[in-house]
């Protein structure tokens, strides 16, 4: 096997401050802040105490420069992009932005990450559609399973790439094409996948993409974007928007108070007070970003593959079997195992959590999730909590 310790033949584990003995296996869960994006956040807060010293062309020179880092890693332009506090915000958005009329569908997914549901299920009540939950026909949710609940009232399919559940990735550009031939549209949650798994949103034909900055991309909580293709800017419903979206709005002198038009980006949809040089969280996220492009998706997922391919490997045969597809094609940054019953399952996380080993227990499955900061000795130690 390739080995699986060094992508690129980097160092990456320096980029991070010591885990003071615990084996963290758990970036799906939370990413642990890399120094860069303290060291940003830091002087973020340095510059707050002399506002004086920064011209108006600050507040947009983070932003502008992650718009554009982020478009890059997906294969989107900058003014598609709008900055959020996290997934929800973006599906919220395609929510109150698209025209509905009472009966439409929206389709998503058994087991889904309980967003789909907050965002969809009120929209019921509010706007007269239906929320229809589609599940596997076999063990892991298939493109097929989507294709074939669309209907001609069916208006969007709202999944993610990669399910937080048990690590199965989507092929999400069938769904797209499926969608695209009756007049539906696609909303992709890539949470779970931006910044591990090589993206390019013109190859998967998503209509929107929304993601969590605080697991792949490496940033702090509160932080994400919203993708919209640019087709769609000029047909959604007029709704509120952030004042510095504006068109003209750069020139803080003189601001449109009379008829104020969003310019025709997605900048409308970025959550207010965002887009500043002095917002903590941006300045860390655009430093995480940076982070992770230079380290690169690609070697990320093939880091993390070997890994949980030897995980899958080591695993006591008579006590454990994996829960996510053993087919990498088919498996997103992470795997899932689970012990022959489910209180032997939550009774052996309790067990590695004991050990410092740090790892998730979702819906009765065992996540571990590794970044190129883990190494072949992080998964021994998790095999040997686990055979002991």
């Amino acid at each position: 096997m390739e080995s699986a310790t060094s992508p690129r033949k980097m160092d990456w584990r320096q980029e991070w401050f010591e885990f003071e003995g615990a084996t963290y296996l758990n970036l799906a869960g939370e990413s642990p802040m890399p120094k860069v994006a303290i060291r940003a956040t830091l002087a973020a807060l340095e510059a707050k105490k002399f506002p004086h010293t920064k011209p108006d062309s600050t507040f947009y020179e983070v932003p502008n420069r992650l718009r554009a880092r982020l478009a890059q890693m997906i294969g989107g332009k900058p003014e598609e992009i709008a900055l959020t506090t996290g997934a929800s915000t973006g599906v919220a958005a395609v929510a109150y932005a698209l025209r509905w009329k009472p009966g439409d569908e929206v389709i998503t997914a058994k087991g889904e990450f309980p967003l789909q549901y907050t965002a969809w299920k009120p929209m019921e009540e509010r706007e007269g559609i239906r929320l229809k939950v589609v599940d596997a026909r076999e063990r892991f949710l298939a493109a097929e399973d989507l294709i074939e609940a669309l209907t001609p009232r069916t208006r969007l399919v709202s999944v993610s790439l990669v399910r937080y559940d048990d690590g199965s990735m989507l092929d999400a550009a069938r769904v797209a094409e499926a969608c695209h031939k009756q007049g539906a549209l696609l909303l992709v949650d890539a949470s779970q996948a931006c910044g591990a798994i090589p993206l390019d949103v013109t190859k998967m034909g998503a209509d929107f993409l929304v993601c969590a900055g605080y697991k792949w991309l490496l940033g702090p909580f509160g932080s994400g974007f919203f993708w919209v293709k640019s087709e769609h800017l000029s047909a959604v419903r007029p709704t509120p928007f952030y004042w510095m979206a504006v068109a003209g709005s750069g020139n803080f002198s003189a601001l449109n108070f009379e008829d104020p038009k969003p310019e025709a980006n997605a900048k409308r949809w970025d959550t207010p007070e965002w887009a500043s040089y002095f917002n903590f969280n941006l300045v860390a996220l655009d430093a995480s970003v940076e982070l992770a492009s230079r380290i690169g998706a690609e070697a990320v997922a093939a880091h993390n593959h070997a890994l949980i391919e030897l995980l899958f490997e080591r695993l006591p045969k008579d006590r454990c079997v994996p829960a996510s597809p053993l087919d990498r094609s088919k498996r997103g940054p992470y795997g899932c195992f689970v012990a022959r019953t489910p209180e032997k399952t939550a009774a052996l996380y309790e067990k590695l959590r004991g050990e410092n080993v740090i790892v998730s227990l979702r819906e009765g499955k065992i996540r571990v999730s590794p970044y190129v900061y883990n190494t072949e000795r992080d998964i021994d130690r998790l095999i040997s909590v686990v055979t002991t």
